[in-house]
C-alpha cells in the first residue's frame, strides 16, 4: 500500500471556474477531497484561500500572480484545465517549486470545426442575413455570398488546432497554406509559406492559432491587415491580443474586408453577469463569440480527465510530464522503494551535495533522474531505504534547494 508524504485525505485540492465533472470524479476515486467552485476568484480572495491549497485547478479567468504564489505555502501544483497558461506567472510558479499543468490537445477538434464552421457562415453572410431576420427584415439575395470551394485558407500558427483545420478545409475543396515561426510537417496538401506577408496576400480567409507571446501581440494590426486581400475574410480564435481591433473596425467599416468572426477580445467579462463592450459590436457580417472555441461538452471532458491526470500523476509519483514551467521527469516506479523528489535553483554542485547527505546516512540509491529547464532543476531519487526527516531537512537547508517532497 502507497504511503504519500500527503495522504490522500489531507490533500485540499481546489478546482475553479466550473471545471469539468470528469475532473472532480478522478480525483475523488483517488481518495481526494476536492472543493469545487463554479467562478472565477479575484487575486485578493485567491490570496486567503490558497494558504492551505495544495493542488489548485483554475481555468481562464482566474490569475495566479508571483503575489498570490508567495501566499501559497502548501502548494504543490496548478492545474490549467485549458490550452493557454498565461493565466499564471509561470517563471514564478517554477521558482516555488509549483509545475503547471494544461490540456494542450484536448480541444483542437472543437476549436477546428467552429472555425470552419464560421468560414462557411461568413462566405454566406448567415450571420448577417440571421440577424437581419431577428429585426424582421427579409433580404433573400446571392450577393456577395460564395462557395468556400477552390478559395484560398491561410492558417497563421500550424501547432496543433491549425493542422486539424486545414485538413478540414481541404475535405471543403479549399487550398491550405499556413505560416509559423516553427518549421513544420504539413498534413495533407497544406503549403509552408516564407512569411506572414506572402500569407495575407495570397488568402481568401486567415484564421489565427497563435499564444499570447510579445511576439504575437497585435500581430495583425493597420500595416498587416491593409495586405490581406480585397474581401477577405479574418477568423481570431487564439487570443484577443493578437488582433488591433480598431484597426480591423477601420478595414471592415472601409469594406476592404468582407467580414469577421472574433472568438477572443483584448478584454472580455469576467463572468457571464458582466456586459460585454467592443468596437466590433453591430458590424455587418462579422461573428462574435464569447471566447467559446473550445466550450464542447466532448474538449471540457477531456481537458478535465488530461490536466487531472497528469496532477494526479505529479502528486503520488513526481511526474512532471506535460508541465509547462518545469523539466520533463517521469521515472517507473521501483517496488520497495522510497522516492525523494527535489526542485532546486539550477546551479553546478546541487546533485553532489543532495548525493553527499543519501551516503553519509549510509543509503544506497536504486534509481535517480535529474532534468534542468530554465532557473530549475528537479531531481527524483528513488531509494532502498526510508529517510527520516533529517534528511529532507538537511536537503531543504541547502541553498539553492526550493522544494522537497518524500514519497511512498
Amino acid at each position: 500500500m502507497k504511503q504519500y508524504s500527503y495522504p490522500p485525505h489531507k490533500v485540499k485540492i481546489l478546482l475553479l471556474e466550473g471545471v469539468s465533472r470528469e475532473a472532480i470524479e478522478r480525483f475523488e476515486i483517488a481518495g481526494y477531497a476536492v472543493e469545487a467552485l463554479g467562478r472565477a476568484m479575484s487575486a485578493e480572495e485567491l490570496k486567503e484561500r490558497i494558504a492551505d491549497v495544495h493542488v489548485l485547478g483554475i481555468r481562464s479567468k482566474t490569475e495566479v500572480r508571483a503575489d498570490v504564489l508567495a501566499q501559497a505555502r502548501s502548494l504543490l501544483a496548478i492545474g490549467c484545465f485549458c490550452i493557454g497558461t498565461n493565466q499564471v506567472d509561470l517563471d514564478a510558479a517554477a521558482l516555488h517549486g509549483v509545475p503547471v499543468f494544461n490540456a494542450p490537445f484536448s480541444n483542437t477538434r472543437s476549436v477546428a470545426e467552429l472555425a470552419i464552421a464560421e468560414i462557411i457562415m461568413l462566405a454566406r453572410r448567415a450571420g448577417h442575413k440571421s440577424d437581419l431576420l431577428h429585426r424582421g427584415v427579409w433580404e433573400k439575395s446571392a450577393t456577395g455570398c460564395t462557395e468556400v470551394r477552390h478559395k484560398t485558407l491561410g492558417i497563421i500558427g500550424y501547432g496543433h488546432i491549425g493542422p486539424q483545420i486545414g485538413l478540414l478545409a481541404e475535405a471543403l475543396g479549399m487550398r491550405v497554406l499556413f505560416y509559423d515561426i516553427v518549421p513544420k510537417l504539413p498534413l495533407g496538401n497544406a503549403l509552408a509559406v516564407a512569411s506572414l506577408e506572402e500569407l495575407l496576400t495570397q488568402s481568401d480567409f486567415v484564421t489565427l492559432h497563435v499564444p499570447e507571446t510579445e511576439l504575437t501581440k497585435n500581430m495583425l494590426a493597420e500595416p498587416q491587415l491593409r495586405l490581406m486581400r480585397q474581401g477577405s475574410y479574418l477568423l481570431n480564435l487564439s487570443r484577443g491580443s493578437v488582433v488591433d481591433v480598431d484597426a480591423l473596425v477601420h478595414h471592415l467599416q472601409r469594406g476592404h474586408l468582407a467580414g469577421a468572426a472574433i472568438d477572443v477580445f483584448p478584454e472580455e467579462p469576467s463572468s457571464n453577469d458582466e456586459p460585454f463592450v467592443s468596437p466590433l459590436c453591430g458590424l455587418a457580417n462579422v461573428i462574435l463569440t464569447p471566447h467559446i472555441g473550445g466550450s464542447t461538452v466532448e474538449a471540457q471532458r477531456n481537458i478535465g480527465l488530461e490536466t487531472s491526470g497528469a496532477l494526479l500523476k505529479f502528486v503520488e509519483v513526481g511526474s512532471t510530464t506535460g508541465a509547462v514551467n518545469f523539466p520533463a521527469v517521469e521515472v517507473p516506479v521501483v517496488s520497495g522503494s522510497h522516492r525523494v523528489l527535489n526542485c532546486h535553483r539550477n546551479v553546478p554542485g546541487v546533485l553532489k551535495a543532495i548525493n553527499q547527505i543519501v551516503a553519509d546516512l549510509g543509503v544506497n540509491i536504486q534509481r535517480q533522474t535529474l532534468a534542468t529547464a530554465g532557473d530549475v532543476g528537479y531531481l527524483i531519487m528513488d531509494v532502498d531505504k526510508s529517510l527520516a526527516g533529517e534528511v529532507k531537512t538537511k536537503i531543504d537547508a541547502l541553498p539553492e534547494s526550493i522544494k522537497t517532497r518524500l514519497l511512498f
